[in-house]
């Protein structure tokens, strides 16, 4: 129906999450109605950030600078390390500006169904960041998912040895929920009310 590059754009587009290829056609047109508003602006961040990102060494998070902006900020406190499993909930829990610590982003959960071990996330390196003096909390933000709740509970036992308190998000997050799709007043309740593990 279209040439081979608009359907292409389609194909590529209906691949992000949220975007079906009716959604994604949607896109395309209003972007071929304006390219040098729209469609000419968009490539270059794309080619920009594609060329700038990087990931933090020392959390996992995603930007153009290592360490991360988060990771950089001197304002921020470094007693407490948030767990997260992916990026996007680091970045859900920021947009919900409950927290002003230091963050840990696993990379995943166990699944041995899936052939997921604790050698195929960032555990270890968490593990040595909990060893550090600073550190008197790690905050298991996970999610409350099977999976998210085995890889809490492995996280838990291998702190153990690091003498830290280690503490999981309280009411709000509903049991197989994800960060990334609550609201904002629900993940700052959930962080407020945290309890021991």
């Amino acid at each position: 129906m279209n040439g081979r590059e608009i359907e292409n754009l389609i194909k590529l587009l209906s691949r992000l999450p949220g975007l079906g290829p009716r959604s994604a056609r949607r896109a395309v047109l209003q972007m071929l109605k304006k390219p040098e508003t729209l469609m000419i602006p968009l490539s270059h961040a794309l080619e920009e950030t594609a060329n700038a990102m990087t990931n933090c060494g020392v959390c996992g998070n995603i930007d153009v600078v290592d360490p991360c902006h988060i990771c950089a900020d001197r304002n921020r406190t470094q007693d407490a390390i948030c767990v997260v499993e992916e990026v996007q909930d680091l970045w859900a829990l920021e947009r919900a500006g409950a927290f002003k610590g230091q963050y840990h982003v696993l990379g995943g959960t166990l699944s041995p169904l899936d052939g997921v071990g604790p050698d195929d996330l960032r555990i270890d390196q968490l593990i040595e960041r909990a060893r550090d003096e600073a550190v008197t909390e790690v905050i298991l933000a996970t999610n409350a998912t099977v999976d998210g709740q085995t890889t809490a509970h492995y996280i838990t036992e291998r702190l153990i040895e690091t003498g830290v308190k280690v503490t999981r998000l309280a009411h709000g997050v509903p049991v197989g929920g994800e960060l990334d799709y609550l609201d904002d007043g629900t993940l700052a309740a959930a962080l407020r009310s945290r309890s021991a593990v």
